[in-house]
């Protein structure tokens, strides 16, 4: 069985509040990757970042001063050139979601999660090690052509960070049957 990951893949982080060009050029990628998998059989999960009015009061709100992703604008919204479907959706407060790594821990014979989405260097870095801590065994990759980071070299600094951690970077768009 099979995982992929859909990381915060929000209109406040494509073109929004934080979008960035880096961000609306890997729509399609993510899009068709998302489709390839659905075609393999794989289960599709969404994470979404999620705040409140109070954001500004946060740890987070006072290092990063711009409102962004608040339940139920527009911005919080997965951006609609994907589809969601019958995807689970993990809200998340904060970078990484406990949820979503118990969720996939739960997963009987859970061989491989592909990770892809936004931000490189933020919440797919830190979704990405919680898996890795919450299954040791399981294969974790990034396919870096479907990750965007705040900038570039702060998405590369994020993928070779991963990797020092064992989690495998593809740098390709294929995913064949048989590898993430």
């Amino acid at each position: 069985m099979k995982l992929l990951v859909v990381v915060d893949m929000q209109k406040d982080f494509v073109d929004g509040a934080l979008g960035t060009s880096e961000a609306v050029a890997i729509v399609p990628k993510v899009r068709d990757k998302i489709l390839e998998c659905r075609a393999e059989g794989w289960i599709v999960v969404f994470t979404r970042d999620t705040h409140t009015e109070e954001y500004p009061e946060t740890q987070e709100g006072k290092k990063l001063p711009v409102i962004h992703c608040i339940k139920g604008t527009p911005g919080w919204e997965i951006v609609p050139e994907l589809s969601v479907e019958d995807s689970s959706i993990f809200d998340k407060s904060t970078f990484g979601s406990m949820e979503l790594a118990q969720f996939a821990a739960g997963l009987p014979d859970l061989d491989a999660v592909l990770l892809i989405g936004l931000c490189t260097d933020i919440c797919v870095i830190s979704n990405a090690l919680l898996l890795k801590a919450a299954l040791p065994e399981v294969r974790i990759c990034v396919d870096a052509g479907c990750c965007a980071g705040v900038t570039p070299e702060s998405h590369k600094n994020a993928l070779a960070a991963m990797e020092a951690c064992q989690i495998d970077i593809r740098k390709d768009r294929s995913i064949g049957s048989s590898s993430p």
